[in-house]
């Protein structure tokens, strides 16, 4: 790859105000990703601070219950602050701090990488700001407090669609107006370069566990890594280490919400078009005179009308294959799961579990399946109640 591109896609498109903050980004990287003092520090979060490495876990119960491949999860809920976000968020809060800047803040959907970045800024004494769009504010309200209980402040979006795509915008607008002393922390694989490539570094450790698991449990590299796609950290993360292994599948599950065939879906590759969006060119779910189209998924992490650039590339050149899954088989997915094998997943993760037992009964019993199970579903229940026609919240 060209330096900040994956094919045709990537780049910097940004304002010229913040070129120098992203070239000053770029510069401390290339340096702090070789530094042996910074990867010590780093690896000792997340050892004593996450709890790393994450287990892979023999989801037995439902393996036997679909009668096909084994079904493993990558347990990332387990994650202090329950999910993977806060891979990425440790990474990139200790590089602010050695950059010397003393704010950092972020976008949020569902809310969890402003709370891993909330949690983050207190654990280092850093001012935090999260701007999440109001729609989401509303659907997480735990999330809100949690963040607000860290000592961030949370800015509730009300532009456009008052979501994903609007808390990204809102941010980058915030960092213009003070690149100084304060860092974006943004929370997936999208965005001007080098973010793609920080955020799919400091979240590779997930599939670099997973092989050596793997090894270690089965003797062999899976037949297929299964992970959820909105911007798509949680899944480069479990493919990154491989990408280059062509005998191991690699399936993105993205938001389809009320159906591809509906304007309510928020599955990219599966609508969308090549553009250019929060500085990189890549996929976009786009109306027919080329303007960013509302998209709408019941999982607020999914909502987002683009895809990064490398799962764009992936797409390109049939390394990865993306499908799409409605909010019916997801919710469907999140409480089977629960009852089957006692574990809540993300509703974010309940995409890859939805798609896994569509495919499991049709494969061979010695066939083994990974799920990456980015995140816990405690902020869920609300939402999947509601769905059912329940509101738990009286």
């Amino acid at each position: 790859m060209s330096k900040g591109r994956f094919g045709v896609h990537g780049g910097q498109y940004i304002p010229e105000t913040l070129m120098n903050a992203i070239i000053e980004l770029e510069e401390a990287y290339n340096h702090y990703k070789n530094d042996t003092q910074f990867q010590k520090e780093l690896s000792d979060l997340f050892h004593n601070y996450t709890g790393r490495p994450s287990s892979l876990y023999y989801a037995q119960h439902l393996t036997e219950k679909l009668g096909g491949a084994k079904i493993y999860f990558k347990r990332e809920d387990l994650n202090h602050t329950g999910s993977h976000k806060i891979n990425n968020v440790l990474g990139q809060t200790l590089l602010a701090k050695k950059m010397g800047k003393t704010r950092v803040i972020a976008e949020t959907g569902a809310g969890q990488h402003g709370v891993a970045t909330a949690t983050a800024a207190a654990l280092m004494g850093m001012e935090c700001e999260v701007f999440m769009g109001k729609e989401d504010t509303q659907r997480q309200a735990l999330n809100v407090y949690k963040m607000r209980l860290l000592g961030a402040k949370v800015h509730a979006v009300t532009s456009g669609t008052a979501t994903l795509k609007d808390a990204v915008s809102a941010t980058m607008r915030e960092w213009t107006n003070r690149i100084n002393d304060t860092h974006y922390v943004l929370g997936s694989v999208m965005g001007p370069h080098p973010f793609p490539t920080i955020v799919r570094d400091f979240q590779s450790v997930i599939s670099k566990e997973i092989k050596q698991q793997i090894l270690e449990k089965e003797g062999r590299l899976p037949d297929v890594v299964l992970a959820c796609v909105g911007g798509g950290s949680n899944a480069i993360g479990a493919f990154y280490h491989f990408i280059e292994d062509t005998s191991v599948k690699l399936i993105g599950c993205e938001a389809a919400g009320r159906g591809v065939n509906t304007a309510e879906t928020a599955a990219t590759i599966a609508t969308g078009r090549l553009g250019i969006f929060h500085g990189m060119k890549s996929y976009f779910c786009q109306d027919n005179y080329g303007q960013i189209a509302p998209v709408y998924s019941i999982s607020a992490g999914l909502d987002y009308p683009g895809i990064g650039p490398e799962h764009a590339w992936l797409y390109d050149t049939g390394r990865a294959e993306y499908v799409p899954i409605t909010d019916e088989q997801a919710v469907e997915a999140f409480e089977y799961l629960s009852r089957v094998e006692g574990i809540i997943p993300a509703l974010e993760s309940a995409h890859a579990v939805a798609y896994a037992m569509k495919i499991a009964p049709n494969m061979k019993k010695d066939n083994i399946i990974v799920i990456n199970m980015s995140g816990r579903g405690d902020k869920d229940c609300v939402s999947v109640a509601k769905f059912r026609g329940e509101n738990i919240n009286e």
